[in-house]
């Protein structure tokens, strides 16, 4: 087990005993990857911060049920996955976005919000190739910096099923 995860665990077993700076640091480590694997599933920030929030209540709620060597942020996205779910059995289902941090930097420069605009419609049209599990495999595991195994827990897939649909996403993407 990694260092992080070790401090997950460790963090997790606190939180189960009441220790809000506990949750407060499980927050602050996994928010920004719960909100950017929630704003790709919807593509619309506020959407995404109340699902986020969402997300982090319901941790709150059934962090007693958590197994403390699990992956912690396979959990979150795990609820995640279904909190969109139901968003999109609610309201219908929208277009996914690609992420792009370029985007933020490339506000005061017109030539490389430009650009970055250019990449960020090139990846999108490319990532519009895949199916929904691939795209969700490729932002797990280059964006979010995922494991296998933490892509797993989330897709409720195993390691090997991971291994393949990044495979066959990468070679779908190198076709286009």
């Amino acid at each position: 087990m990694n260092r992080k995860a070790a401090n997950d665990s460790d963090l997790v077993r606190r939180a189960q005993q009441g220790d809000r700076a506990a949750f407060a640091a499980i927050y602050d480590r996994h928010y920004r990857a719960v909100f950017n694997y929630i704003f790709y599933r919807v593509g619309d920030v506020p959407l995404a911060e109340d699902l986020t929030a969402d997300v982090f209540v319901r941790m709150v709620e059934k962090i007693h049920t958590f197994t403390p060597d699990k992956p912690i942020l396979a959990w979150l996205y795990t609820i995640a996955r279904n909190r969109v779910i139901d968003h999109h059995r609610r309201h219908g289902r929208t277009t996914l976005v690609a992420l792009d941090d370029d985007l933020d930097a490339a506000d005061d420069d017109p030539a490389a919000a430009a650009d970055a605009h250019l990449r960020q419609a090139a990846l999108a049209a490319a990532l519009s190739q895949l199916t929904e599990e691939q795209r969700l495999v490729i932002l797990l595991k280059f964006v979010e910096d995922c494991s296998n195994a933490c892509a797993a827990a989330v897709l409720g897939k195993t390691e090997g099923a991971i291994k393949s649909l990044q495979h066959r996403a990468l070679a779908a993407l190198g076709r286009v």
